[in-house]
């Protein structure tokens, strides 16, 4: 059985997927073939579990792809607090939140407000792709020490659940305010190369 985590992303997938190492049933992987395109978007091992916050743009995909067939989580955080780590995520090339906001919304500022609109936004999704699956479960970062036990069982897992569960007492991937000061210089310099092509803004 493949087994699929859907989150906004800065909600405990890194965690997530250091407790699934534990785990010697299944192969386990974080953000695999996020690159590619086509059936290979889709070609994980049987009896694998796939952490990606991207697969939340291809639920579509993923439908045709496994339907019914998979064990699906809905891994969450608190939104708030979910925003503000996106709130200092902006810089990088490939950033999620940068290409919700100049991408989808066509936007250039920088918000908490935008942030948790996205986060409001992909667990919405998600939560309408999962109301007709029959194996899937909501998994609350907050309460990780309840909810992994209750995965391992669904899945069938086999391994070491206690080394699993220390995973989440560890801070994995933190955010950092560099990132945040980074896109702030980056947006000024943009706004003034669009200023100085188009003329004084009225």
């Amino acid at each position: 059985m493949n087994v699929f985590v859907l989150c906004t992303g800065r909600s405990g997938s890194t965690t997530f997927h250091r407790a699934c190492q534990h785990i010697t049933n299944y192969t386990c992987s974080h953000e695999l073939n996020t690159s590619e395109v086509g059936g290979a978007r889709f070609a994980y091992p049987e009896d694998h579990i796939q952490i990606d916050n991207r697969l939340s743009w291809l639920l579509g995909r993923l439908d045709e792809a496994f339907g019914d067939r998979a064990f699906y989580v809905h891994l969450m955080r608190d939104e708030e607090m979910t925003a503000k780590s996106f709130d200092k995520r902006w810089a990088g090339r490939y950033s999620i939140i940068r290409a919700y906001s100049e991408g989808v919304l066509g936007r250039a500022d920088q918000t908490e407000a935008l942030c948790l609109d996205y986060c409001r936004t992909v667990n919405a999704n998600i939560s309408h792709f999962l109301r007709d699956k029959t194996r899937s479960m909501a998994f609350h970062l907050e309460k990780a020490p309840e909810s992994f036990p209750t995965f391992w069982k669904e899945i069938g897992a086999g391994g070491d659940l206690g080394k699993a569960l220390k995973e989440f007492e560890v801070r994995h991937n933190p955010s950092s305010g560099r990132a945040a000061r980074a896109y702030s210089r980056f947006l000024r310099r943009m706004q003034r190369g669009f200023r100085g092509a188009n003329g004084p803004a009225d």
